[in-house]
C-alpha cells in the first residue's frame, strides 16, 4: 500500500520533472544537445534524491545536496565543445542543466512555489534576447546579431 508521504514524494517528482522539461523543451527548441526528457530527468533526480535524503539521512542531506552538485556539474561538463575553429559552446546549456539541478533540490525540499518562481526565471534568461522590450537591455556587444558563442 502506498503511503502520504510517498504520494507526497511523488508529487515533488512530478513537478520538479515537469518543470524541468518545460526548461529542456526551451532548450531542444533552439537546437542544443541537452532536450527535454534530458531536464526532466535530470530534476526529477535532484528532488528524488533531495526529498529521500532529507526523509530518511536527515543528518547528512546536506552530503548529499553537494554530491548532487558536484554530479550534475560533471554531467553539464559533457555537454561543453570546442570547435575546430576554437570557439566554446555548450555554457548556456550546462549552466541551465546547473539551475535545472537546483530546482529540482528546492522542490524536493517541499518549496513547491520557489521552484516553480525560480523555472520561470531561468526561463526569462533563456528568452531574454528573443523578448521585444527586453532585448534592448543587451550584454553590452557591439554586434547584437553575431551569434553567441556561449550557447
Amino acid at each position: 500500500m502506498i503511503s502520504w508521504s510517498d504520494w507526497v514524494l511523488m508529487g515533488r517528482v512530478a513537478l520538479a520533472a515537469a518543470l524541468g522539461f518545460v526548461i529542456g523543451w526551451e532548450r531542444e527548441s533552439r537546437g542544443h544537445p541537452a532536450g527535454d526528457r534530458t531536464y526532466a530527468l535530470l530534476a526529477l533526480g535532484a528532488a528524488l534524491f533531495t526529498a529521500l535524503g532529507l526523509q530518511v539521512f536527515p543528518a547528512g542531506a546536506d552530503k548529499l545536496v553537494a554530491g548532487l552538485v558536484t554530479g550534475v556539474g560533471f554531467l553539464a561538463g559533457g555537454v561543453i565543445l570546442r570547435s575546430a575553429a576554437g570557439e566554446i559552446r555548450g555554457l548556456t546549456t550546462a549552466a541551465s542543466m546547473w539551475a535545472v539541478a537546483g530546482i529540482g533540490a528546492v522542490v524536493g525540499t517541499g518549496r513547491y512555489l520557489l521552484g516553480v518562481l525560480l523555472a520561470g526565471l531561468v526561463l526569462l534568461i533563456l528568452v531574454w534576447e528573443k523578448l521585444p522590450v527586453l532585448s534592448r537591455f543587451g550584454h553590452g556587444r557591439k554586434d547584437a546579431t553575431a551569434p553567441r558563442q556561449d550557447e
